[in-house]
C-alpha cells in the first residue's frame, strides 16, 4: 500500500524516473501526429489493453460506451483514427511496456490517447513527458469517453488531470461508498436503456454496459474495484481507490449476458476478491454468489482469483473446493512466508499458517490447484527469511509460482524503509528462487500423471487442441494439450473452443500437461458437429 500522502505529491525523483522511462523507451520526437486530419466518415477507435484482467473488463466498458455513441471499435490499431491505450502502472516493467505501446501507436499516424492505471497515476506528468499522446485521461473521464475522443479527433486540447489519492474520494466507512458520485471503471451502467432497473428487477432484464473485444470462451467478471489493505510495497489503492463491491444482481446480469455471447468460463477478478460484500453488509457474499454464477445456463466453470490469505475464511474455502461448477482453485496472494518480512510488508501469516490453509483446501478437494506470487529482496529481508520462504515453497506443492524481484515504487511506504537489500543480492536470491519455483512446479505437474482432469478447450490451431484443466487459470498457469486416444474416446477433430471434456493426463512439460480426452462433459452450444 501507499503512504498517506496524496498521489499528487510525487517527489522530484519520481518525475525524473518517469521522464527517464520515456527516454529509455524511445527517442521519438513529438512531431506531426497531432496534425493528421480526422476521417471524413465514420470514427474508428482501437482499444489496446495492457496489464491485468481487470483492465480488460474496463476496456470492454469503454468499448460499450464508444459503440453506443457511434464509434467503430476494434483492437487493431491499423487504420484507426484514434488509438486508446489502456495502460498498466503497477511496476517498472509494466510502465515501460505502456510507454512503448503508446509510442508504437503514435507511429501508426493515429491520434493517441493514454488511459488506465498509468495515466491515472501520473496524469499531467505523463502528458508533459509524452507529447506523442494527444490526451491523458483519468478514470473520471470514462463516463464521457466518447466526448473526449471526439475532442481529440477534432484537434481540441484535452487537459490532463492532476493525480490525487483516489481513496480520499470515497467515505471511510465501506457501506457508505456506493452512494458516492465517483467514477469506478467496470462498474458503469448504460444511460440509454429500455428497462429502468431497481432492486426488484430480475438479473436477465438488467442492462449491461459491456462490449466484448474477443470471442473466446473465457471472460473476466469484475467483482469490485479498489483495495483497503495497506501493503507497504503496493501503490495500487492510491490510483484505484478504496474498495467498492458490485451488487450480486449486477454481476449475475453481466454473467448471463456473457454466457449468451458464448462465454463458458467466468474468471472473477478484483484487487481483493476475499473482501467482496463487506461494503454490502454481507461478508459471506462471495460464498453465496459462487453457486448462483455456476448455475447460469451455458457456464461450465467459475474461477475465483485474487484471494488474500488473511481474509480467506473456512466457509469460502469450502465453497470454492466443493461447489459443482466452481474450479477448486486457490489463487492466494502470499507474497512471502517469513513472518518478520510479512510484518514489514504490513501483511499477516507465516509458513505454518499458510501450509495449514492449503491443507484445509486439499482436505476438501485433494486435486485442488493453488498458485501464488512472491517478492524477494524486500527491505530488511535476511538469509534466514529466504530460507524460510524456501521451506514454504518446498512443502506447499503449488501448481504455479510467480517470483518478483523487489524494486522501490514511488509513493509506497516500502520505498522509504531502511535495510535495503543490494541489487546484486536481490538478483542472486531472485535467480535462486526462480529456479526452485520452476523445479517445484514441474514436480507438481508430474504428480498429476495418470489423474483425471476436466479440460475446457480454449483454441484449436493447425489441429493442436489446447485448453486448461481446473487448476490452470488463463495465461498464467500453463495449459493442457489434448492428444488423440489410441482406441475410443473423444474425436479430436470434432472438438470446438468452449467444449468441456474429461481427460487422463499422460505427459507433462514444465507446468503444461498432455492429456487424452475420454468423455465429452459439455459441448459448446451452436457449434456444428
Amino acid at each position: 500500500m501507499v503512504s498517506a500522502t496524496s498521489a499528487s505529491d510525487h517527489s522530484s525523483s519520481a518525475r525524473l524516473a518517469l521522464r527517464r522511462d520515456l527516454e529509455q523507451s524511445s527517442d521519438h520526437s513529438s512531431s506531426a501526429h497531432r496534425d493528421s486530419a480526422p476521417a471524413a466518415e465514420g470514427r474508428r477507435v482501437a482499444l489496446l489493453t495492457l496489464g491485468c484482467a481487470r483492465n480488460e473488463v474496463d476496456s470492454e466498458e469503454l468499448a460499450a460506451r464508444l459503440h453506443a455513441d457511434g464509434w467503430q471499435v476494434t483492437t487493431d490499431g491499423e487504420g484507426a483514427d484514434v488509438v486508446v491505450v489502456n495502460t498498466c502502472g503497477f511496476v517498472e516493467k509494466a510502465k515501460q511496456d505502456s510507454i512503448q505501446t503508446l509510442l508504437a501507436a503514435a507511429d501508426t499516424g493515429a491520434k493517441v490517447v493514454a488511459a488506465g492505471c498509468m495515466a491515472e497515476r501520473y496524469g499531467r506528468e505523463l502528458a508533459e513527458s509524452l507529447p506523442e499522446a494527444q490526451a491523458v485521461l483519468s478514470f473520471d473521464d470514462y463516463p464521457d469517453i466518447a466526448a473526449r475522443l471526439d475532442a481529440v479527433l477534432a484537434g481540441e486540447q484535452v487537459g490532463a488531470h492532476t493525480p490525487r489519492d483516489r481513496r480520499e474520494l470515497l467515505p471511510l466507512t465501506p457501506v457508505n461508498r456506493r452512494a458516492a458520485a465517483v467514477s469506478l471503471p467496470g462498474h458503469g451502467t448504460p444511460t440509454r436503456v429500455a428497462v429502468e432497473a431497481d432492486e426488484h428487477t430480475p438479473a436477465h432484464l438488467r442492462p449491461v454496459l459491456r462490449r466484448r473485444l474477443d470471442t473466446g470462451p473465457v471472460a473476466s467478471l469484475k467483482l469490485a474495484s479498489g483495495c483497503d489493505r495497506r501493503c507497504a510495497f503496493c501503490a495500487i489503492p492510491a490510483f484505484r481507490g478504496a474498495f467498492v463491491s458490485r451488487t450480486p444482481d449486477e454481476l449475475l446480469a453481466e454473467a448471463e449476458w456473457l454466457a449468451k455471447t458464448g462465454v463458458r468460463e467466468l474468471v472473477l477478478v478484483s484487487e481483493n476478491s476475499t473482501s467482496y460484500g463487506k461494503d454490502l453488509g454481507d461478508p459471506r457474499a462471495l460464498e453465496k454468489l459462487l453457486p448462483q454464477l455456476a448455475a447460469i445456463d451455458g457456464i461450465v466453470r467459475v474461477r475465483a482469483s485474487y484471494l488474500q490469505p488473511a481474509e480467506t475464511r473456512p466457509g469460502l474455502i469450502e465453497a470454492i473446493a466443493t461447489t459443482p461448477g466452481v474450479a477448486p482453485y486457490f489463487d492466494l496472494s502470499f507474497q512471502h512466508s517469513s513472518e518478520p518480512v510479512l510484518r514489514r510488508m504490513r501483511r499477516f501469516g507465516s509458513t505454518d499458517r499458510f501450509l495449514e490453509l492449503l491443507a484445509g483446501a486439499r482436505a476438501l478437494a485433494p486435486e485442488a490447484g493453488a498458485r501464488s506470487n512472491f517478492i524477494v529482496g524486500f527491505p530488511g529481508e535476511t538469509r534466514a527469511d529466504v530460507n524460510e520462504l524456501v521451506r514454504f515453497l518446498s512443502e506447499a506443492r503449488l501448481d504455479a509460482i510467480g517470483v518478483f524481484d523487489y524494486s522501490d515504487e514511488d509513493g509506497t511506504e516500502a520505498a522509504g524503509l531502511s535495510g535495503k537489500v543490494s541489487a546484486a543480492t536481490i538478483k542472486r536470491r531472485y535467480d535462486k528462487l526462480s529456479a526452485l519455483a520452476d523445479e517445484l512446479c514441474t514436480q507438481r505437474a508430474e504428480e498429476r500423471l495418470g489423474s483425471t482432469v476436466e479440460v475446457l478447450v480454449d483454441s484449436i490451431d493447425d489441429g493442436v487442441v489446447e485448453g486448461r484443466a481446473a487448476h490452470q487459470a488463463p495465461e498464467v498457469d500453463g495449459s493442457t494439450t489434448l492428444v488423440a486416444p489410441e482406441g475410443g474416446g473423444v474425436d479430436l477433430a470434432a472438438l470446438r473452443p468452449g467444449d468441456l471434456v474429461r481427460a487422463t493426463v499422460t505427459g507433462t512439460e514444465g507446468v503444461d500437461l498432455f492429456a487424452v480426452p475420454n468423455e465429452m462433459i459439455s459441448a459448446a452450444p451452436g457449434a456444428a458437429r
